[in-house]
């Protein structure tokens, strides 16, 4: 039976399996040091099937690990060794043991072992041995190194055991060759097929449907600068200015012309931020100098004010220094003329002080979308108002019209809509004409009573989908006019998921936004996972900074989709792809952080 692996490293991993006796260890021994000819850095990892120590019984290593200690590392300036006792009663884990390795140090992993691995293998094969072929149930094998007398079939490569350089070669292809596998995140772009039309999509044919729709805004506006958070940029920022404007030093200290160290230097004037120094500095010359300030003409460094000694109108400096340090050239950063911020970029606090600071007063925006949001369902009543028997207070509009707006939207709120045709009829005709996006939340489920189905028929064209996901498996988007149309779920928190997945992409690319993407981030899980294979889970949940340097996460309990609370207390969705069924903890999985719009 295979066992599947994941390589954890930015560098090749390439194994080599034969059955006992057929000299894996000799054909190593010799292709090493071949390798190493050649300039390929090596690390080795094999497989012992005993008891073993390579510390000696009596030294002090060996004594003080028999003694108890998990961990013991010696090292001497030659070389440093980590003994670990791990007792456990199957084999060691692969991946655990190649994240030990120092991958910034080697080009590739040779594997000794681990034949059951479904990693990328070397098969050894001697036909006088008379053992069965390896390559015949495991597809991992790349290539056999064999004999003259092994047969194999014609699409296998083929290599000669006892030709060293030859195997060295094929080695060195590899590691020419390789690439690291695509991450597998959730909801992956797709790779350009034909969307399925069936009824049951996954979430990212859902998105990829909705995108296609959507026709980005051509109008535009010009806007003040201190207007622009959150819009959305119309045509490219070109560069009036150099960024910095002049050649500047980026410390307090002393502008010279570098000279051989120890030379004292005469003081011969201070140049202050904002002004300039009039002269030219001449060889053995130098000037105070304050952050910022105008390099003078003829000085090419700068030397820190600590590491100075003036006296008697002379200044010496200690330390190494090299030429054109801690001096900012003009136009380093953005040179003029060039694009300092492309069209379609959306702007905050960065981006409009980056503009300031080239000194642009107003800039052409796209004009921003506009959202009309409205509830049904005579069972919604309006928060502030007495509930009626058998209701609920409404909020989804209030998480819609929010999540909208901080999108930089134009947000036109409907209401509540009754339970009649002809009241959702006028709804829908009169908000299409308002907006560009339409939302409603409930009425999208099988077996509703709710009229919105009907009406939307008659007014406009609509999809209805069910989307392999949880929460938030309906979900109605269509056209009205000329207007987006999208029907969310009922539960408060299916809509908030819904927003953030489908909504938000189309929100973002009708606004100007162009190739936008979620953020996804890998977390370590603390708790065991669980969803469903074909079906994109979301859960709700708290990440943090582990004492171990990386992100952890867990839910914040129990997950049902009416359930607001589990929205307050996480910061994050965690998304289950649609591969996995079970998530154990320590396996990593993708979060999606709140913080960019929740």
């Amino acid at each position: 039976m295979s066992i599947p692996f994941t390589n954890p490293l930015p560098i090749p991993v390439l194994g080599f399996c034969a059955y006992s006796g057929t000299g894996k260890t000799t054909l190593l021994k010799q292709l090493i040091p071949e390798l190493n000819r050649r300039g390929v850095r090596l690390a080795v990892i094999k497989h012992a099937h005993h008891n073993f120590d390579v510390d000696i019984p009596g030294k002090d290593s060996y004594e003080m690990r028999k003694a108890g200690a998990k961990q013991m590392l010696v090292a001497s300036h030659v070389r440093w060794a980590l003994m670990t006792e791990d007792a456990r009663d199957s084999d060691p884990e692969l991946p655990h043991l190649l994240n030990q390795i120092e991958a910034d140090k080697v080009d590739i992993v040779l594997v000794e072992g681990f034949k059951k691995l479904e990693l990328p293998k070397i098969e050894l094969h001697r036909a006088a041995h008379g053992k069965p072929f390896i390559h015949t149930h495991d597809d991992n094998i790349q290539a056999i190194a064999c004999c003259d007398d092994t047969e194999l079939p014609a699409e296998l490569k083929r290599l000669d055991i006892n030709n060293v350089p030859q195997i060295a070669d094929y080695v060195c292809d590899y590691i020419a060759s390789w690439k690291p596998c695509p991450i597998d995140l959730p909801m992956a772009l797709s790779c350009g097929c034909e969307l399925d039309n069936s009824t049951t999509l996954s979430v990212r044919q859902g998105i990829d449907k909705i995108l296609s729709y959507v026709n980005p805004v051509t109008a535009t506006e010009t806007v003040a600068l201190d207007e622009l958070e959150n819009r959305v940029l119309a045509s490219d920022a070109i560069s009036p200015v150099n960024v910095p404007q002049h050649t500047n030093s980026a410390m307090d200290g002393y502008a010279f012309k570098l000279a051989a160290d120890g030379q004292a230097y005469k003081m011969v004037g201070e140049v202050m931020a904002g002004h300039a120094y009039a002269g030219t500095i001449q060889a053995g010359e130098a000037v105070r100098i304050m952050t910022g300030a105008p390099v003078p003409a003829g000085a090419d460094t700068v030397q820190l004010r600590e590491l100075a000694n003036e006296q008697d109108g002379q200044v010496r400096f200690e330390g190494e220094m090299a030429l054109g340090q801690h001096v900012r050239q003009a136009g380093e950063d953005i040179a003029q003329g060039a694009t300092a911020l492309a069209a379609n970029t959306r702007l905050h606090a960065a981006e409009q002080g980056l503009l300031a600071s080239l000194g642009f007063g107003e800039l052409p925006v796209f004009k921003r979308p506009t959202i009309a949001v409205f509830s049904t369902g005579d069972e919604v009543c309006q928060p502030g108002e007495p509930l009626k028997p058998n209701c609920i207070f409404d909020s989804n509009r209030y998480t819609i019209k929010s999540m909208a707006k901080k999108l930089g939207c134009e947000v036109i709120d409907l209401g509540i809509i009754q339970d009649s045709e002809a009241a959702l009829a006028d709804a829908l005709k009169n908000a299409a004409k308002q907006a560009d996006i339409v939302i409603s939340s409930g009425g999208v489920s099988v077996g509703d009573a709710d009229y919105i189905k009907t009406v939307l028929e008659q007014v406009g064209q609509i999809n209805f989908w069910r989307i392999n996901m949880r929460p938030g498996r309906p979900l109605a988007f269509g056209q009205i006019g000329d207007s987006l149309f999208f029907g969310l779920p009922g539960n408060p928190v299916a809509v908030m998921v819904s927003f953030l997945q489908f909504v938000q992409p189309a929100i973002r690319k009708l606004a100007g936004e162009q190739d936008w993407t979620p953020t996804m981030v890998p977390a370590t899980t603390d708790k065991p996972l669980r969803s469903r294979v074909g079906r994109t889970e979301f859960m709700r949940g708290i990440y943090h900074l582990g004492a171990d340097g990386k992100l952890h996460v867990t839910t914040t309990g129990a997950q049902g989709s009416g359930m607001l609370s589990s929205m307050v207390k996480g910061n994050c969705l965690i998304v289950i792809g649609e591969k996995d069924d079970q998530l154990q903890p320590g396996d990593t999985v993708y979060i999606q952080p709140f913080a960019d719009l929740l």
